[in-house]
C-alpha cells in the first residue's frame, strides 16, 4: 500500500464540522512567502476585519527570518509585503490567499527575494507587451520516498503508456492533479491546462498566459495551491528534475514566450532573432535556470528523455530534444511564440523569466542604441 502521511488519516468529517461554522464579516488572509531555500513556500494567517477589495487592502506584517533560512536570530524580523490576491479554495468564504514579497530588516529585497529584480526588467520592456506560459512538471511522492504507486520493492512498466494515460494501471495519483486543477480555478490563478506525464506518478500543468511579472505570481500560487491538496492527500509533490536515476524522464518547466512583434505578421523573423541571441548567453542562463546554479539540471539535461544536452544550445521546429522549440504550427504560419525547454522544474519563475526578457528585449535595445 502507498506510504500517506499520518495527517491525511485524520477524521475528516470533524475537519468539515469546524471549516463550515459562520465567521460573519470576518475574513482569513493566509500570508504566502518563498523562503530562503529559494524552492519551499511558507504560509501564516491572520484575521481582517473586512474582506479586502485589492492588495491595497491587506497590510504588511512580519516573520521570524533566522526560523525560514533568512536570518539570523539577533536579528530575525523581515517583512511581508502584499504582491498578488487569489481566493481560498481551503477555508472558502471571504477568505483569501495572499502572495508575498519578503523584505530584510532594512527593507531591501531579502536575497530569495527574485521577484523584485524581475519586476524591475518587465517594467523596462512592458512596451514589447511580453506574453508567459510555463508548464510545471511535478512528481507524486509516498511518505516514504518512493514515487507514488511504484511498487514497493520494484518498478512499473517502462515508459510508454503513461503519458496522457487512462485506467489505474497507466494514471497513479489523477485525483491530486484534478483537485489541483479546480483549487487553481477557483482561486484566480490563470491555470489553462493538466495531463499526466511521460513517467508514471508524474504530471504537468500549465499556467498561462501572463503578462510580466504576472508569470512567477501565478505560478508560485499555483505550486503553493499543489502543496496544500497534497499535504490533504497524504502525499509529497517534488519539484526534483530527476526524481529517478535510470531510464525515467526528469521533470521540466518548459517556458514559452511571445512579444507583440512576434505575435503579428512576420513575427518568425523576430523569433529567429530572439532565439540567436539566448544562443550568446546559453550558459548564463543555465545558471539561472534552477536554484543551484545548473548543478540540478545536469542531472536531467542530458540529451535523453526528450531533452537537449546542458553543455550544448540547440533549437529546432517541432524538436523535444533541443534548447529551444518552434512549434510546428508557429513554423507554419511565421508568428507565435517560442519555448526554451532548459528550465528545471524548480526553477524560480522570476529568474526564469527575468533572465529571457533581459536577454532578448533589453538586449535589442541595446544593440540599437549602439547602432
Amino acid at each position: 500500500m502507498a506510504s500517506v502521511s499520518v495527517s491525511s488519516r485524520l477524521n475528516k468529517a470533524i475537519h468539515q464540522h469546524y471549516m463550515s461554522l459562520p465567521q460573519g464579516d470576518l475574513c482569513q488572509v493566509t500570508y504566502i512567502w518563498i523562503d530562503g531555500s529559494g524552492e519551499g513556500l511558507r504560509n501564516k494567517t491572520r484575521t481582517l476585519d473586512r474582506e479586502p477589495q485589492g492588495i491595497e487592502d491587506i497590510p504588511e506584517w512580519n516573520f521570524d527570518g533566522s526560523s525560514t533560512y533568512q536570518a539570523e536570530g539577533s536579528n530575525s524580523d523581515m517583512y511581508l509585503i502584499p504582491v498578488a490576491m487569489f481566493r481560498d479554495p481551503f477555508t472558502l468564504e471571504s477568505n483569501k490567499l495572499v502572495l508575498c514579497e519578503v523584505l530584510k530588516y532594512n527593507r531591501l529585497p531579502a536575497e530569495s527575494n527574485l521577484r523584485s529584480g524581475c519586476k524591475k526588467v518587465m517594467e523596462e520592456v512592458k512596451h514589447y507587451i511580453p506574453w508567459f506560459g510555463m508548464e510545471q512538471e511535478y512528481t507524486l511522492l509516498g511518505m516514504d520516498g518512493r514515487p507514488y504507486g511504484w511498487p514497493q520493492n520494484g518498478f512499473p512498466g517502462p515508459q510508454g503508456p503513461y503519458y496522457c494515460g487512462v485506467g489505474a494501471d497507466n494514471a497513479y495519483g489523477r485525483d491530486i492533479m484534478e483537485c489541483h486543477y479546480k483549487a487553481c480555478l477557483y482561486s484566480g490563478v490563470k491555470i489553462c491546462g493538466t495531463n499526466a506525464e511521460v513517467m508514471p506518478s508524474q504530471f504537468e500543468f500549465q499556467v498561462g498566459l501572463c503578462a510580466g511579472i504576472e508569470m512567477g505570481d501565478h505560478l508560485w500560487m499555483a505550486r503553493f495551491l499543489l502543496h496544500r491538496v497534497c499535504e490533504d492527500f497524504g502525499v509529497v509533490a517534488t519539484l526534483d528534475p530527476k526524481p529517478m536515476k535510470g531510464n525515467w524522464n526528469g521533470a521540466g518547466c518548459h517556458t514559452n514566450v511571445s512579444t507583440k512583434e512576434m505575435r503579428e505578421e512576420g513575427g518568425l523573423q523576430h523569433i529567429e532573432q530572439a532565439i540567436e541571441k539566448l544562443s550568446k548567453r546559453h550558459a548564463q542562463h543555465i545558471c539561472v535556470y534552477d536554484p543551484h546554479g545548473g548543478q540540478d539540471n545536469i542531472r536531467r539535461l542530458t540529451g535523453l528523455h526528450e531533452t537537449s544536452s546542458i553543455h550544448d544550445f540547440c533549437f529546432g521546429v517541432a524538436n523535444r530534444g533541443a534548447s529551444i522549440r518552434i512549434p510546428r504550427q508557429v513554423a507554419q504560419e511565421g508568428k507565435g511564440y517560442f519555448e526554451d525547454r532548459r528550465p528545471s522544474a524548480n526553477c524560480d519563475p522570476y529568474a526564469v523569466t527575468g533572465a529571457i526578457a533581459r536577454t532578448c528585449l533589453l538586449g535589442m535595445e541595446e544593440e540599437e542604441e549602439s547602432t
